[in-house]
């Protein structure tokens, strides 16, 4: 007999099971399905951002961080090492303690919060009085009753049409967070999130990594000075980035690597042999094998299942958040949909604002950025001002021996209401939440330039570029 729920949520990503966890605390009896599997067969819940995504790549670069710190900066410091060896065995296994830890966190939330938890793939069967049946396949097939669906099933990497992933020579985002070993040359296509924060990681520990961008321009959803900032410093730490290419036939075949031939932006032909390839070039909605057409649930030319703004589907009772629907693909922006929807259920009124969501890119130096960059508000005709202040001129950026980058305000020309903020540069990843925050509030340039920030600290710069927008800077 099937188990009753008010609430089931298939998947338990970061929209998952953040939705589930507010519809227990509104007071509805919830479930949640997840397959995600770790090593030993167990559940693994918290999906790509918690298994192969945001939490292990962010555990990556700290490793491969630290090492280069170690061989290039420790002197500077009078801190002699001699010399520094990586093993890549142990800062793999560190990783997948991390991982283990964020999944272990999240059974036990969902213990806390009273959600039963269901280890297997979630799928439509067929619309009942009072909801939706739902089957879960796995070691003990389930069978429940929804009242509210909220699905979560998140995305999955993009690969090249006819070279599939296998994870060995050609790799997702999967498999570049457990390579066994440094590769000597590593070819990475897309120059995007995943492809920037790997190749430094891989960069760091000795490989030499080349990415091909089949985009004429770096980055061209970030400020383009902010872009030109980055690249430079990306150049220069001899991350090799072609821009405009044409990727043609990729060659596994060979035991030692990959061959991938392309045209270059200049029309000449050329060929990248390397030992590995990463693929990440965009990801795709999860919607395989959730039956979908069972119940008559709309999906779109990309297999997006259609909502609306307020993230409901065309199904009574069915929502769907995060990435397997419109939008940035991001793990905050799926949460504070799962928070909104298990709010709406609730007959609440929940918030979700896509113009304040923040973008970061975990790479050295770091990307942040929240709101429009200038040529969009150039392409829209908008009148703003523009006010930056460099990390060179900070002083607590001066003593960490990081200075690199700078921080970006526009302001609209007539209001001053803050429009958008780019940041390149230390610890920016933490710096844009005062942003987010002001631009939420629809605070002016000058308010922030008002706020006392403590010194020394990289704020300061935040404040700073506040005050430029005036010109009238204080320590440049």
């Amino acid at each position: 007999m099937a188990q009753a729920f008010d609430v089931v949520v298939i998947g338990a990503g970061p929209g998952g099971y953040i939705a589930a966890i507010r519809a227990a605390q509104l007071g509805f009896k919830v479930a949640c399905i997840d397959e995600w599997k770790n090593t030993a067969g167990g559940p693994a819940p918290g999906g790509t951002c918690t298994n192969v995504g945001c939490i292990p790549s962010k555990a990556l670069l700290q490793s491969s961080e630290h090492f280069e710190h170690a061989q290039h900066h420790f002197a500077d410091h009078g801190i002699s090492t001699g010399i520094v060896k990586m093993d890549v065995a142990k800062m793999i296994a560190r990783k997948d303690a991390i991982v283990k830890q964020n999944n272990d966190g999240i059974l036990y939330l969902f213990k806390k919060n009273k959600v039963t938890f269901f280890h297997g793939r979630g799928s439509f069967l067929k619309a009942v009085d009072g909801g939706y049946e739902i089957a879960v396949a796995g070691d003990k097939p389930e069978m429940l009753v929804g009242r509210q669906v909220v699905v979560a099933t998140g995305s999955i990497a993009r690969a090249l049409p006819g070279v599939p992933f296998d994870e060995d020579k050609v790799l997702s985002n999967d498999g570049a967070l457990r390579m066994g070993a440094v590769p000597k040359k590593l070819a990475i296509i897309g120059s995007g999130v995943i492809g920037l924060e790997m190749g430094s990681v891989w960069r760091r520990l000795g490989a030499e990594v080349t990415i091909l961008e089949g985009m004429p321009t770096f980055l061209p959803a970030v400020d383009e000075q902010i872009a030109k900032e980055a690249k430079k410093a990306f150049d220069k730490q001899g991350l090799k980035i072609e821009l405009g290419v044409k990727v043609g036939e990729v060659k596994t075949g060979n035991k030692k690597g990959v061959s991938i031939a392309y045209t270059t932006a200049a029309g000449e032909a050329a060929t990248l042999d390397a030992d590995r390839l990463i693929v990440s070039i965009g990801r795709v909605p999860n919607t395989d094998g959730l039956n979908a057409q069972a119940v008559g649930l709309q999906l779109d030319e990309r297999g997006a299942i259609v909502v609306d703004d307020q993230c409901r589907t065309n199904l009574p009772g069915v929502w769907a958040v995060g990435d397997v629907v419109r939008g940035p693909m991001l793990a905050h922006k799926a949460e504070e949909e799962g928070v909104a929807v298990a709010e709406r259920i609730a007959g609440q009124h929940g918030h979700v604002n896509f113009n304040t969501i923040p973008w970061v890119i975990y790479t050295s130096p770091e990307i942040a950025w929240v709101g429009q960059t200038e040529q969009q508000l150039k392409a829209a005709g908008r009148a703003y001002k523009a006010g930056t202040f460099p990390f060179l001129a900070n002083g607590r950026a001066r003593a960490l021996g990081d200075t690199t980058g700078m921080v970006k305000f526009l302001a609209d020309a007539a209001t001053d209401e803050i429009l958008g903020v780019h940041i390149v540069g230390p610890m920016a990843s933490e710096l844009i939440a005062e942003a987010v925050v002001a631009m939420e509030f629809r605070a002016s340039a000058e308010d922030i330039a008002r706020i006392c920030h403590a010194h020394p600290s990289l704020s300061e710069a935040t404040k700073e570029a506040a005050l430029a927008v005036d010109k009238r800077t204080l320590n440049f």
